[in-house]
């Protein structure tokens, strides 16, 4: 379709990265290599005009909300809905082939990763070497359309922090339920302890000292056991002053050393 290619080379004079496609399905080698120019793809639709190329844009300097609306599975539109956010999504936005949507935003630097499961039936497709169709594309004898004209916009701060929450890995509810470990030991109590703190304002200091001693006593290195107690006093609801930490981790070292030494004499 020739006003296809119009439209490819509009893109490309655009700034974005044009992937020439069969339905969904990329027709040349793209990743990590460079946008195809106005010329090339002039060159490519003439040595290919009997194919029924798509275009499809790598999301390099975008990303895009995906939105899927398929019969028997997640409506990804409630899924937005449910965000009770609806100005979050003023932005550049098309309809695809198989009647989901799609949102683009401008890609902040580094703070957009790839999330496939984002929400149910919702997808972000970020990823420098992915790429999303865009209209006027034909897929099973449907178009995408652009529902608006509006330009990309940047995410708006409590959009990103959501897609990055969500893209930080978690261990399920049912493994932490259904894992209980066997031989709680004393070095097990102080792991949790590092995050857990040093327990009621009454007992830190003795907590501190005990958690450093045994620390010591397990041969780990006294730089590191000064860290590990700091990490455990922020974690502390009323942690203690760190200078307080710095001279209860040394007189813990101190009497480490006396106990190295009467142990070698």
């Amino acid at each position: 379709m020739q006003s296809l290619l119009k439209y490819a080379i509009q893109y490309a004079e655009h700034g974005f990265s044009v992937v020439p496609t069969i339905g969904k399905k990329p027709l040349i080698k793209f990743a990590d290599q460079p946008a195809m120019t106005p010329d090339n793809l002039r060159k490519f639709w003439r040595e290919n005009k009997y194919l029924p190329i798509n275009i499809a844009l790598k999301t390099e300097q975008f990303f895009v909300v995906d939105v899927d609306r398929h019969p028997g599975g997640n409506d990804g539109t409630q899924a937005i809905k449910d965000l009770n956010h609806p100005e979050w999504f003023k932005t550049l936005c098309q309809k695809t082939a198989h009647n989901g949507f799609q949102f683009f935003f401008k890609k902040p630097a580094e703070r957009i990763t790839q999330n496939i499961g984002f929400l149910p039936g919702v997808d972000i497709k970020a990823h420098p070497n992915n790429y999303v169709v865009v209209a006027p594309s034909l897929i099973d004898h449907k178009r995408y359309k652009w529902v608006n004209h509006q330009s990309m916009i940047e995410p708006p701060e409590e959009l990103i922090q959501l897609i990055e929450k969500k893209a930080e890995p978690e261990v399920s509810h049912k493994q932490l339920t259904q894992y209980h470990p066997k031989g709680h030991t004393k070095t097990s109590e102080l792991f949790e302890q590092i995050v857990k703190g040093l327990g009621p304002t009454g007992g830190r200091n003795n907590a501190l000292a005990a958690f450093a001693g045994g620390l010591l006593f397990r041969n780990v290195d006294p730089n590191c056991v000064l860290e590990l107690a700091r990490i455990a006093n922020s974690k502390t609801p009323d942690k203690l002053p760190d200078k307080e930490v710095i001279t209860t981790v040394d007189s813990m070292i101190k009497k480490e050393l006396r106990r190295v030494g009467e142990n070698d004499g």
